[in-house]
């Protein structure tokens, strides 16, 4: 195959996955929605199943699907609850009471990584960060963001805290899908990137007080800054 082909067919997928995205915010699906059948999104794209199938490995990639042989494509992280569990937890869950949560265990996470990340799993906390500053969109931000707290809590390497860790995950997700947002993507200078940057150097040099207490400090901010009128 022709190097020109090649980038074509990359140029087509990747107009398939913005018109993908576009369908889910505009048909206001949200996390743990069904996608309608392949054959359905076949006929509605006017695309071919392979390229739909290479469209949807992409958004599942970022973290914005999770697909179930059997059950077929669903919005958001693959979630460890059932999807009736999921749904529970997410009616019952306000942003600021997450973010009260997630600053009772992740503090601690940050800590334990610090003591325990590899070389490898220092990589993917900075691969993370990156495809967080390449977003372009606050889906593709929530879901780079999350895959980098998960990198932080695996390497902890602590199997309870990544147990409760993935419960308040799941729930997260769950809930920002709900937030409005007033801008399309976040700014170039969105205060996350640097606290993440912050958080990672303070992992990749051992220093397991200051991670504690720049991941306190980065929810402290990730609560200050919820879009107002969110309630609790």
């Amino acid at each position: 195959m022709s190097k020109l082909v090649e980038k074509s067919q990359d140029s087509n997928t990747a107009a398939l996955v913005r018109r993908l995205r576009d369908f889910l915010t505009e048909d206001g699906y949200s996390h743990s929605d069904r996608l309608p059948p392949e054959r359905q999104l076949v006929a509605l794209l006017g695309v071919s199943r392979s390229e739909l199938r290479k469209a949807l490995q992409v958004l599942e990639a970022d973290g914005l699907i999770w697909r179930h042989v059997g059950r077929g494509t669903f919005v958001g992280a693959r979630p460890v609850h059932d999807l009736s569990d999921l749904a529970y937890l997410r009616d019952l869950t306000r942003p600021v009471q997450l973010l009260e949560a997630r600053i009772a265990i992740e503090p601690e996470i940050a800590r334990l990584a610090a003591l325990h990340a590899s070389t490898s799993e220092l990589e993917r906390l900075r691969h993370w960060a990156e495809r967080g500053r390449q977003a372009t969109d606050w889906r593709m931000y929530e879901a780079a963001d999350t895959n980098l707290h998960n990198a932080i809590a695996q390497a902890a390497h602590n199997k309870l805290l990544m147990h409760l860790f993935n419960e308040v995950n799941t729930v997260k997700r769950a809930v920002l899908w709900k937030v409005e947002r007033k801008s399309p993507c976040p700014p170039r200078d969105h205060f996350a990137f640097s606290e993440h940057d912050a958080i990672i150097d303070a992992i990749d040099r051992h220093d397991a007080y200051a991670a504690h207490s720049l991941m306190r400090d980065h929810l402290g901010s990730v609560q200050a800054n919820l879009p107002k009128g969110t309630s609790r």
